[in-house]
């Protein structure tokens, strides 16, 4: 493809989440929706009636989707466990590829990934689309610069409250179910940033973690997990998730001289509405800072690979391989002290 035109994207599987993608798209700057690819024909000709993609561009395979000449890059949308292969094997039908968190289900699949783009030379990018948001590039910024002094805690929490579905994607080990893996490694994700920021790097891995957690009986997935980190630089982190109890789902930075709240840490804005963070500091009156987005915050993670492929580049800005490879070892750790086994390597 011309580096400088828009990309064409294929979108792999027609869950929610491929919806969610689909619709902010619309949004978009440096792509636009050409094709689906699903396990049958049927959900993809659905899904490409309710999203506009031509009838002939409804694929009723990831391999002929894979095939199709009028794509460039496909967002892999699939439950954790076939991240994997449908990365691998799009990487080498010579796409582009944007792939779910948690982006695999080890770290030798992660390995494999990372090594299948760089063989092919195609960009590939882990869908963390908080990192891409103007919300998020004011925060980092802020922390930078001593907005609240030097950093030293950061609260983060992501967690909901579903009933249990003995049939449901959540509670099934075969897919890839449980708190951590589901939404555990947007908080992991949220510190690892902020504490890099301090110590001006793009993330850091934690020197410790400590967890604990509760898992279903019957399931053997986790409900709900917290862990306690700490990275370089004495900076701390307590991370929460859960599927079976509503928490507050925000971020608290604290520093030496005042707190920064993000009251919507990570999907943001799903319509460019306006966001906000609320900037605390003692002896003054609270500061609420208002962020304008112009697009989706799903449109924002497809123009940054968009941007990447342009200038030639085999991973995005915001979501290096290296970090990528951090957060799944921190997911594991966060795992394996729980007694959750997914057989890891």
């Amino acid at each position: 493809m011309n580096p400088s035109a828009r990309l064409r994207w294929g979108i792999v599987s027609t869950g929610h989440i491929a919806g969610v993608f689909a619709r902010g798209l619309r949004s978009s700057r440096g792509g636009e929706l050409v094709a689906v690819g699903s396990r049958g024909v049927d959900s993809a000709q659905a899904f490409a009636a309710e999203h506009g993609i031509a009838p002939e561009r409804a694929h009723g395979s990831w391999e002929a989707l894979f095939a199709d000449p009028e794509v460039d890059a496909v967002y892999v949308a699939t439950p954790h466990p076939h991240h994997a292969a449908a990365v691998v094997a799009a990487l080498a039908a010579g796409k582009h590829v944007l792939c779910e968190k948690p982006f695999a289900m080890s770290l030798a699949e992660v390995d494999a990934m990372q090594a299948a783009a760089r063989e092919h030379q195609r960009t590939l990018m882990e869908a963390w689309m908080y990192r891409c948001h103007p919300q998020t590039a004011k925060l980092v910024a802020m922390v930078r610069e001593g907005a609240i002094g030097e950093l030293r805690h950061v609260q983060a929490a992501f967690s909901f409250n579903a009933p249990f579905d003995p049939a449901g994607r959540l509670w099934n080990k075969a897919l890839g179910g449980g708190a951590v893996l589901d939404v555990g490694g947007y908080p992991l994700s949220y510190a690892r940033l902020l504490a890099g920021v301090a110590q001006g790097k793009p993330f850091l891995d934690p020197e410790a973690l400590h967890a604990v957690g509760h898992v279903h009986l019957e399931a053997g997935t986790d409900l709900r997990a917290c862990a306690v980190v700490r990275f370089a630089g004495n900076i701390t982190a307590e991370l929460s998730c859960g599927t079976d109890v509503s928490q507050q789902n925000v971020v608290r930075v604290y520093g030496s001289a005042g707190m920064i709240v993000v009251p919507s840490p990570y999907v943001i804005s799903r319509d460019a509405s306006p966001t906000t963070l609320e900037w605390h500091r003692e002896g003054r009156e609270t500061e609420v800072i208002t962020i304008t987005p112009d697009r989706d915050v799903y449109a924002y993670e497809a123009d940054a690979l968009a941007e990447a492929v342009s200038a030639g580049k085999l991973e995005v800005a915001a979501c290096p391989w290296a970090d990528t490879r951090g957060n799944m070892a921190g997911l594991i750790d966060w795992h394996e002290q729980i007694g959750v086994n997914y057989l890891f390597s």
